[in-house]
């Protein structure tokens, strides 16, 4: 067993080198936690260390577990994947398209036809992400939409304000990663007439045991948090209180007026509470006993979706989205495991995960049954990527995945 008090670790050094701040990883095979790497500092300042225990916001990481809510709502019938979302969310009755990607926001098409609950599992909703996006389409989604995270609009508020921009493509045409997945929590919370926080608590967290996860940290969690880390402009690890910047404020806790909540990227968690949640995935759709899908729904949420075309067209941030992969409902799939790459996910064909903006990563592998989580808190200004600050924490997943694949 590889643990914090082992032998330094490729982790270790680029903490020691001051790449980020620090990280919790854990390895899951033959059904129990067989490696733990602890390494660096929950804070600097207080020189408080890396525990197991650490919670962190582990942004997109929340993308699964919103989708899996939803698949257990289609499981009951409450929808079906080709139903337009106008049966739940009217708002959306009428939409328009951009006439071109990044073009004015009044210059706009009539949507083909309506968006689907597969398109928002999919990311082929047309939906995006402002911050993506550069001039007038971006500035559109800020003013009406606010932050990413913690928005100040309520969901309702916030589904009529998204209603009221332009998709950025037809819908169904093309992979398009953004806001799809906080519309689709607040459809499945309007399904369930409850907050989505309460949804995934009472069919998630409780059953699987995830105590430590959730949108908000009480008094008594609080201290457990890890503190945020960022580059300033001499290449140096600096402590943020939010990020991006025009965030509200990131640590400790939201406004207490706020009921907003992203099923997108909002979730905090541990690295032993997000493990339960993927094993999910080797598990057929069941943890311990727990069983919270069918095998078929697992099967179908781990089926690749998208065409070869709308692969090779994905892009995120001007980036190929995917290399050896494809997408499912709701999480990333190996289609090829030559090609696929380790920051994504990269294992047998079926090889599932996604990873999160600030440094979170995880991959479940059903080929041999082993999962793998990642998590940290690591800042990233795309300003100062070309500069190679901030990409320390994706050399340190790529290292942690190779020692627990190849040995």
């Amino acid at each position: 067993m590889t643990t914090s008090s082992a032998a330094q670790t490729p982790i270790d050094a680029l903490v020691a080198q001051q790449q980020f701040a620090g990280a919790v990883a854990l390895a899951w095979r033959n059904g129990a936690v067989e490696a733990d790497v602890v390494s660096g500092w929950r804070d600097i300042a207080s020189s408080a260390p890396m525990r197991r225990d650490t919670l962190f916001r582990i942004a997109s990481l929340t993308k699964p577990v919103t989708s899996v809510a939803a698949l257990m709502l289609l499981e009951e019938g409450r929808f079906a994947l080709h139903d337009p979302i106008t049966t739940v969310a009217p708002e959306f009755k009428t939409m328009r398209v951009l006439r071109a990607p990044d073009g004015d926001p009044t210059d706009t098409l009539p949507a083909e036809r309506p968006v689907t609950f597969d398109d928002l599992l999919t990311h082929r909703a047309g939906f995006t992400y402002g911050s993506f996006h550069s001039g007038p389409l971006k500035t559109a989604y800020r003013d009406a939409l606010g932050p990413d995270i913690d928005s100040p609009y309520s969901p309702d508020e916030w589904l009529a304000r998204l209603a009221t921009l332009p998709l950025v493509d037809q819908p169904g045409r093309g992979f398009h990663y953004g806001n799809s997945t906080d519309v689709l929590g607040f459809l499945v919370a309007r399904i369930e007439g409850a907050p989505l926080q309460h949804v995934l608590r009472r069919r998630i967290f409780e059953p699987l045991g995830m105590t430590d996860t959730g949108f908000d940290l009480d008094d008594a969690r609080r201290s457990r948090a890890a503190t945020m880390y960022g580059f300033d402009d001499d290449g140096r690890l600096e402590a943020r209180d939010r990020h991006p910047r025009d965030e509200p404020a990131f640590l400790p806790r939201r406004p207490a007026d706020m009921t907003f909540v992203s099923g997108s990227g909002g979730l905090w968690s541990t690295a032993d509470d997000y493990l339960k949640f993927a094993r999910l995935f080797v598990g057929a759709g069941a943890v311990d006993g727990v069983r919270l899908l069918k095998p078929e729904t697992v099967r179908l949420m781990t089926s690749n979706a998208l065409s070869v075309e709308q692969i090779e067209s994905a892009t995120m941030m001007g980036l190929p989205a995917f290399s050896g992969q494809g997408f499912g409902l709701g999480v990333a799939v190996v289609l090829d495991p030559q090609r696929a790459t380790a920051t994504l996910c990269k294992g047998g064909v079926g090889t599932v995960g996604w990873p999160g903006a600030y440094g979170g990563w995880w991959q479940a592998d059903p080929t041999n049954g082993s999962v793998l989580v990642f998590l940290a808190h690591n800042a990233l200004d795309f300003s100062k990527l070309a500069r190679g600050l901030g990409l320390g924490v994706y050399s340190a997943i790529a290292a942690f995945h190779q020692a627990e694949t190849q040995g």
